[in-house]
């Protein structure tokens, strides 16, 4: 079959032919489109502005119903609360701070969202035993994350004023440390700028360089417009938009990057700027869409498991490729058209410099691994093996203000509260009881369970029908030790006194909360991972007509993901390079599960589709690899190589769930594309040989056969 064959159908053009042309002949048309679109929308979010909401309810969980309790008799617990901590060598009973205090928190109790103060002065449990640390309870109206965050950066600012002559003050809580968070600051100019420079250094010019940087900024910012409208009527997360920009952009770049490349391929066998638009986008963009569809499937995985605001987020990002696929094959085409003619002078002129052959040096790699393949494989394995064993002891949860920087307020008053009254004052456990007369002897048998270093009073609700007793810890709220003390209480603990007490008892509160949710997370994971896997083994059954094919794709994916967990246990869990230590967010590990696995499938199938070609053209196994390799490992060298830079980028977040995310991306699309693609494909294809592409005889009558790419 020859090149022209390949490139230009004789048949009806396909959906992706067709688009392609429209949008180059209608090109102005594409763009006003586009460009309507994305300020309409950034306009219209503007206006209306968002509603992002933190859920993590987990109905059925013991936390959830005891918050559910509380909310329904009016307890003050079920409302946020924040700690104002005052610390002074001298004491905090000196009169002439006394009243300096007592006007803060007067002009604190006037502030919007405060409905209560409590003065240290008011109660001698607020001040520490040695006099020098006190706090002031300040209650909010309503819970941590519904709290408007400018009403609290109020009261911090109103507490700055104490700070100076010996006097330290600070403000703690989930709610001041959510108003002091941070978004990714530089990290998404950082990112786009590393980007731009390794295409200028692919392509040798900026235009062309900036084509695929133009695109996903476009998808990028109709997507978070987008989501901002749509947080008004379903449950999206405030973590969210840093998240869909850190995909969008690594996505975005990665699509218009493999179409250009084809495009740009086409110039060079004598297409016209059309007609290397329409094959570029009847190719390449059958991959883009192949692998678009991938990584939302994989996200819509998410949904399986039920998790309030990470559904949010899955369908968030899945909304964001979604955008980005679509702006790869309808805006990327128009830019083409409008730049086309100079593009095809400099690639015409830089190819007139070249006289190296093109993929010659993968040609080589490719050899190589063939010649050793055991070894290669051999190696590789143990390496990946090795960096994912620390994931095995990974510790799910959410970092508190212990693991901010020293210079919030939430941090400072986080090591002067737990100074003063112990590490355990941070992370209070509620035990909660409904319809009990008397909680005395609940009381008495918590204050002697080991790892509890006191016991509060019972705290009467508003109707009086629910007892609440704060149990705090010897231990930090991140320590092990507290989780383990979670599950003593509910299984050893609390069954034998509710005879007794005569109502259920129920543990609740942030640090029990975190503990439900690490552990739904941990029991719903291998669901998860069953559905994910299963649909994209499936769709690539159908691309490839072959069992072993999606199998060693599932099983690499897994592979890579293992290790991009493990780097990511050995940073933030163990501290490595000074990160202070802490557990892992607990909805990390299936985020960046569904992420990577559906961005891995890129370029396995980018790979896989030109090896498949050769191997039907020419029926030699061995040649089929090298050709392949040849054909694409520029590419995919360069697309992964942005999508590190995007995604590394955000460890410069000064949020500590962005410096997860970003590092586990990185990571994972690092071993992705050195490691596996460039070693134990090779190598695994090569001990293969045909077998590789066996399928049943039975199976193959019955599969349907699905075209990804026309080369």
């Amino acid at each position: 079959m020859s090149t022209d064959q390949l490139t230009r159908p004789v048949h009806r053009p396909s959906v992706f032919e067709r688009l392609a042309a429209f949008s180059y002949r209608h090109l102005w048309r594409a763009l006003a489109l586009w460009v309507v679109l994305v300020a309409g929308i950034i306009g219209l979010s503007t206006a209306v502005g968002s509603a992002y909401h933190n859920d993590f309810s987990l109905p059925g969980t013991d936390s959830q119903t005891a918050q559910s309790v509380l909310e329904e008799h009016g307890a003050s617990q079920a409302d946020a609360s924040v700690q104002l901590v005052i610390r002074s060598e001298g004491g905090i009973q000196d009169a002439g701070l006394q009243g300096r205090v007592e006007e803060v928190l007067a002009e604190v109790e006037g502030l919007p969202s405060v409905t209560g103060v409590h003065s240290p002065y008011e109660d001698e449990s607020a001040v520490s035993r040695d006099g020098t640390v006190g706090y002031a309870t300040v209650t909010l109206d309503g819970a941590a994350e519904n709290v408007p965050k400018d009403d609290v950066l109020k009261i911090i600012e109103a507490t700055d004023t104490l700070d100076g002559d010996g006097v330290e003050a600070a403000v703690g809580g989930d709610a001041a440390r959510g108003a002091e968070e941070a978004g990714g600051g530089a990290a998404e100019g950082a990112g786009i700028l590393g980007a731009l420079v390794i295409l200028v250094f692919l392509f040798g010019s900026l235009v062309a360089a900036s084509l695929p940087v133009l695109t996903a900024v476009f998808a990028v910012a109709s997507s978070i417009g987008l989501i901002a409208l749509v947080s008004h009527f379903a449950n999206v997360a405030d973590f969210t938009p840093p998240i869909m920009m850190l995909v969008g952009l690594g996505v975005g770049i990665d699509y218009a990057l493999l179409i250009f490349s084809r495009y740009r391929s086409e110039l060079l066998h004598g297409a016209g700027p059309e007609q290397a638009t329409r094959s570029a986008l009847d190719a390449a963009g059958r991959t883009v869409f192949f692998a678009g569809c991938t990584v939302i499937i994989a996200l819509m995985g998410l949904v399986a498991l039920g998790l309030g605001s990470l559904q949010g987020v899955a369908l968030a990002v899945a909304l964001t490729v979604l955008v980005t696929m679509a702006a790869s094959l309808t805006l990327l085409p128009a830019l083409l058209g409008v730049f086309g003619r100079r593009i095809q002078r400099q690639v015409a002129k830089r190819a007139g410099k070249r006289q190296r052959v093109e993929g010659a040096g993968w040609r080589r790699w490719a050899s190589g691994v063939q010649r050793r393949p055991w070894a290669a494989l051999v190696v590789s394995v143990v390496a990946l093996g090795a960096l994912a064993a620390p994931a095995a002891g990974m510790r799910l949860g959410f970092a508190d203000a212990g693991n901010d920087a020293p210079t919030k307020s939430s941090r400072q008053a986080y090591d002067m509260l737990a100074e003063g009254f112990g590490p355990g004052f941070n992370g209070p456990l509620f035990v909660i009881a409904e319809g009990a007369s008397d909680l005395g002897s609940v009381r008495t048998a918590l204050a002697d369970t080991p790892g509890v270093a006191a016991v509060s009073a019972p705290i009467p609700s508003q109707d009086g029908e629910v007892g609440t007793l704060m149990v705090f810890p010897e231990s930090a709220p991140q320590d092990e030790a507290t989780s383990e003390l979670v599950k003593d209480l509910r299984n050893d603990v609390l069954p034998p006194l509710e005879d007794e007490a005569g109502a259920q008892l129920l543990v609740g509160g942030s640090t029990a909360a975190t503990e439900d949710f690490a552990a739904t997370v941990s029991e719903r994971m291998p669901l998860f991972v069953a559905i994910v896997v299963g649909l994209s083994a499936l769709l690539l059954l159908l691309v490839f007509r072959s069992v072993l094919i999606p199998v060693k794709a599932a099983l690499l994916n897994l592979v890579s993901i293992g290790a991009a967990l493990g780097a990511i246990t050995l940073v933030f869990q163990h501290g490595w390079f000074g990160v202070e230590p802490g557990p892992i967010e607990a909805f990390i590990p299936v985020m960046i599960f569904a992420i990577v696995f559906g961005l891995s499938m890129d370029y396995e199938v980018f790979l896989l589709s030109r090896i498949h070609e050769e191997w039907e053209r020419t029926k030699n196994p061995q040649e089929a690899v090298r050709e392949g390799l040849a054909a694409t490992g520029k590419v995919i060298t360069a697309a992964a190589a942005i999508m590190i830079v995007v995604f590394a980028a955000f460890i410069l977040s000064p949020d500590r769930m962005l410096q997860q995310f970003g590092l586990g991306l990185a990571v994972a699309i690092l071993l992705d594309a050195v490691v596996i693609r460039c070693l134990i494909v090779p190598a695994v294809m090569q001990l293969l040989g045909r077998r590789a592409w066996w399928l049943p005889a039975w199976l193959r009558r019955v599969l349907p056969r699905v075209e990804l790419e026309r080369h």
